[in-house]
């Protein structure tokens, strides 16, 4: 009795220290999404000190990223978790690398943000990028809450917008070139423009890659690269979910 009463009591901290990590994710991934939500609101407002800010506060990010590090080793170490636990300790690791490039990113985004305050804006106000914005946004929130519920049908779908924010990427960086043949003078501000778009599809990728450990974390279905057709086919096949809405 003496026994099975230690066992119970060793599940149930165990247990915990498995929520207590997820928990831990869900809060650097609050961090990032204040982090991008800064850089982004810097370029909008050309307010070059926001932007410094965010390139500032990258260690808080960096700094939580080792900690659940650290506590994922120390749960390996000493629990020697299987099956859906030790899924779930690699998914977290792998999607705290996830969180803290795009930390990196976000980062990159405020110092360019800073450049751009400091020039003269273009009549659109930088527009496509701000709606480039708005759709990672909404990836970096989408993929994250598909980590949070194991939500296989949400990753899909985040896997499917990437393909928009890719498209838009490429649309602002053959505008930008057009503008900097037409007028040398705005090389400087489009050049900018270019890396923060840039910065802006890198972030879409690791959001996507999110969504791969998610649902390996729910499933045992390794799905890197692979197509997002043969994706849908896999887990369609393996009853995960029920078709992708088209």
């Amino acid at each position: 009795m003496e026994v099975e009463s230690i066992s119970q009591h060793t599940s149930r901290r165990f247990n915990k220290d498995l929520e207590g990590i997820h928990n831990l994710v869900l809060n650097m991934g609050g961090l990032v999404e204040d982090q991008f939500d800064r850089a982004i609101r810097a370029i909008a407002e050309a307010d070059s000190e926001l932007g410094l800010s965010v390139a500032e506060s990258d260690h808080q990010v960096n700094e939580m990223e080792v900690r659940i590090d650290d506590e994922c080793r120390r749960i390996l170490a000493t629990r020697a978790p299987t099956a859906g636990d030790l899924r779930l300790i690699v998914a977290a690791m792998k999607t705290i690398t996830e969180l803290e490039r795009i930390g990196d990113e976000a980062e990159k985004i405020g110092e360019l943000a800073s450049r751009l305050a400091t020039v003269k804006r273009p009549s659109t106000n930088f527009r496509e990028l701000r709606n480039l914005a708005r759709h990672v946004k909404g990836m970096i929130r989408d993929s994250l809450d598909a980590y949070a519920r194991l939500d296989v049908q949400q990753g899909l779908e985040v896997m499917k917008a990437d393909k928009v924010v890719d498209e838009e990427y490429e649309a602002i960086y053959r505008q930008s070139l057009t503008f900097m043949l037409e007028d040398p003078r705005t090389i400087t501000r489009e050049m900018d423009l270019s890396w923060a778009a840039r910065a802006l599809e890198r972030i879409g990728d690791h959001t996507k890659n999110i969504c791969e450990h998610a649902i390996y974390m729910a499933h045992g279905t390794d799905i890197r690269h692979s197509s997002l057709t043969n994706v849908e086919s896999e887990v369609s096949q393996a009853g995960i979910v029920k078709e992708a809405a088209r």
